[in-house]
């Protein structure tokens, strides 16, 4: 909701006589909570509905964290362009305000994210990682209730609710890669709705937009799924661009960091190596 709200008013921002409404819809990944995403196993977990919705012409565009919508989507449906990316980090929330490397021995850390726990189990691999679902709110009760030592999450949500004074540390590209687009917003529309479509372009963030294509360009050509442990982050520095990519399966992952400025030969480095790395 808090998403969606920041992007209608964005073009409420550009488009002085526009008005919209905000149409809540109630997706899979909302209704099941006892499991973690990796064991979900249904590409559309968070968009399934609301495309529905968008085919009956019941709302005109969807707002989504772009890192939950399936590396490929329906035919009759199209992403426009990022007009909004926060901090796509993931961040470490404890209750004693204690880094990673500070927590004690055994402690329960709280993600549904495979790739979260693949790469910080690397980190340390003492930690104890318990599944946890629901919206940041109550995902933060559950931690001050003491069910948890600490949490991960997406920095991006909680800047987005207010909540940045909760983050104890914020992981580096080096320590844990952000899913892929994390951060982005996404908005998806019917292809046959050009009008907007083409309304949407002229507001779009060429840069982000460009690296959220590599991004998504990793994601769409290895397979990646929320049962693959998958992310990447095009970083703009002073080398050009920076990219991190990050691929595995239940027994081990294969990190890649690859500099230059032509985005696109960091994305095919990134390709060859993680897959060279993978199979041997």
């Amino acid at each position: 909701m808090a998403q969606a709200k920041i992007v209608g008013e964005i073009l409420k921002q550009k488009i002085s006589h526009l008005t919209y409404e905000l149409v809540v819809i109630e997706t899979k990944g909302d209704r099941v909570l006892d499991k973690a995403l990796h064991q979900i196993m249904d590409k559309g977990l968070f968009v399934k509905e609301i495309e529905r919705q968008l085919a009956n012409g019941k709302i005109d565009l969807a707002v989504h964290s772009y890192k939950d919508v399936p590396s490929q989507i329906f035919e009759q449906f199209t992403i426009g362009p990022v007009l909004i990316r926060e901090d796509p980090e993931d961040v470490l929330v404890s209750r004693e305000g204690l880094d990673l490397f500070s927590l004690p021995p055994s402690s329960v850390i709280g993600t549904g994210s495979f790739r979260r726990i693949q790469q910080l189990s690397e980190l340390r691999p003492d930690l104890r990682f318990k599944n946890i679902r629901g919206n940041i709110v109550t995902r933060l009760k559950k931690l001050d209730d003491g069910e948890y030592d600490a949490l991960v999450l997406a920095k991006a949500g909680l800047k987005r609710l207010g909540l940045e004074d909760r983050i104890s540390q914020i992981f580096t590209d080096d320590q844990c890669i952000p899913a892929c687009a994390q951060g982005a917003l996404a908005i998806e529309l019917c292809k046959e709705n050009t009008q907007l479509l083409d309304l949407l372009q002229c507001f779009a963030e060429d840069e982000v937009n460009e690296c959220v294509k590599s991004e998504r360009a990793f994601l769409k050509e290895m397979g990646g799924s929320c049962a693959i442990p998958v992310g990447a982050h095009m970083v703009k520095d002073k080398a050009g661009y920076t990219f991190y990519t990050v691929f595995g399966d239940d027994h081990s992952i294969v990190k890649t960091k690859n500099s230059g400025s032509d985005m696109d030969r960091l994305l095919e480095l990134a390709l060859s190596q993680t897959k060279e790395a993978f199979h041997e």
